[in-house]
């Protein structure tokens, strides 16, 4: 079985044998290099998100080490830059440093002290790129917009999918049962990127006719077709600079099915009756229900269509998979359903929060929403006819003690931190407990305060 690779360097050196020695050095202890003869080559494959370290030789020909170093910074100012020379002297080791090198090593090196100063230069780097993502997401919970509440696993593990490639300008493809909230999802990908003063526009292309769904996307001159009687703005169009949100994708006609993967390969569009086309910058965002793969298997989808579609796919998991969400997201339902009717919540009895966690939802998000509302208005007795679900008890019932101790601890936080808008010392309070306890079980459990607020 294949070890985890310790990190990646990227190394250049204008002088082969050099570059081949420091990539056995670091091969054979396990790490991912590349080598570069030239500048530029190492500079194209750079970003700002890239995990690794660079050595860079200082005498080389067109760009030296320095100078290769400025465009390094230029690219991200924490990229950590490891100066090789055979010419060393202080004041060019001074100088290394005060433009921001991680460290200056004279030639000929000893190799554990190089990869002694590559190991802690990438645990820099890994903080850095940390420290950011967090930032980002505790910016992303203040931002105004839709939120994606929960703190289940995979819940978390699509939220840093979706943080990951916010403000990439690739299509995406969201894959979810009925009810998992696929717009939601798209909107806060639009909401929370760079392209939120523009336009969200949603589609769904199953609830469209055939004969005007070209249109609709596409737009249309005036005299394009009998009835069109006016030049018609496609949603295409509309959307350019901001996001078009396709809904079940697998409903669109094959012969629409050509002229949708032009457009996103050439990123222009054509109106109807019209010569000229639109240049776009727009991100689309794609949503199904169904396994395209399978339909495109059984000839009912285009195959290049779905490939260029699918360049980042984001799976929402249903709620019967996520069902330690359940408390947290039934309570934000309920208040958004008590303000709106402008009556009282009543918290919840023990038997019916029971009931929340013992069910599978079928219908998922969108099931859970309704029995919240249908609980401000009804009240319990009312609203709680739930059937109980063999499978999700059958989860439940394969738990070993400690499990379930844990399940119902984090359940019980949860509740008192929503219950409480995230207030660390109402929450001490109503659950009696020290604050280092309590956060140290939060801890545990991965909860944030800014979830609940």
């Amino acid at each position: 079985m294949e070890t985890e690779k310790l990190g990646v360097v990227f190394v250049i050196d204008d002088e082969e044998h050099i570059r081949s020695a420091i990539e056995q050095t670091f091969e054979l202890r396990n790490f991912e290099v590349q080598t570069f003869s030239q500048a530029h080559q190492l500079l194209n494959q750079l970003s700002d998100t890239w995990p690794g370290v660079v050595i860079s030789d200082i005498n080389m020909p067109k760009m030296d080490g320095h100078q290769l170093m400025a465009e390094v910074k230029n690219i991200d100012s924490e990229l950590s830059t490891i100066l090789l020379t055979g010419f060393g002297d202080i004041s060019m080791a001074v100088k290394a440093m005060r433009n921001g090198a991680y460290d200056f090593i004279e030639k000929p090196f000893n190799n554990d002290d190089l990869v002694d100063t590559v190991k802690r230069a990438l645990d820099k780097r890994s903080l850095v790129l940390e420290n950011r993502q967090l930032k980002k997401e505790i910016e992303t919970h203040c931002l105004p917009g839709p939120r994606i509440l929960g703190n289940s696993p995979n819940i978390v593990q699509m939220r840093n999918i979706l943080n990951q490639v916010m403000d990439a300008p690739a299509d995406i493809m969201i894959d979810g049962e009925t009810g998992t909230g696929k717009e939601l999802v798209a909107r806060y990908l639009h909401d929370h990127s760079i392209r939120r003063d523009s336009n969200f526009v949603a589609l769904n292309c199953g609830a469209i006719p055939e004969n005007i769904i070209e249109s609709e996307l596409f737009g249309a001159e005036k005299g394009a077709y009998t009835g069109a009687d006016k030049k018609r703005i496609g949603k295409f169009e509309y959307a350019n600079g901001g996001t078009l949100f396709l809904d079940e994708i697998e409903s669109t006609p094959m012969a629409l099915q050509v002229k949708l993967l032009r457009v996103l390969e050439e990123r222009k569009v054509v109106r109807l009756g019209a010569n000229e086309g639109v240049e776009l910058d727009v991100r689309v965002i794609a949503a199904t229900k169904v396994d395209l793969l399978e339909l495109c298997e059984q000839g009912l989808f285009r195959e290049d269509l779905y490939y260029r579609l699918n360049l980042v796919k984001v799976d929402i998991p249903p709620l019967r998979e996520r069902i330690e969400d359940v408390p947290l997201l039934f309570l934000h339902f309920a208040r958004i359903a008590s303000a709106r009717y402008k009556k009282e919540l009543i918290p919840l009895s023990q038997e019916h929060k029971a009931q929340l966690l013992s069910y599978g939802w079928p219908g998922n998000v969108r099931e859970l929403r309704n029995l919240a509302e249908r609980y401000i208005l009804l009240g319990e007795a009312a609203a709680f006819n739930l059937k109980k679900n063999t499978s999700a008890n059958s989860m439940n019932s394969s738990m070993g003690l400690t499990q379930r101790v844990e399940f119902f601890e984090k359940f019980l936080i949860e509740e008192a931190l929503a219950s409480n808008e995230g207030c660390i010392k109402d929450t001490m309070e109503e659950l009696n407990l020290a604050r280092k306890t309590l956060y140290d079980k939060m801890k545990k459990y991965e909860l944030e305060r800014t979830t609940y607020q």
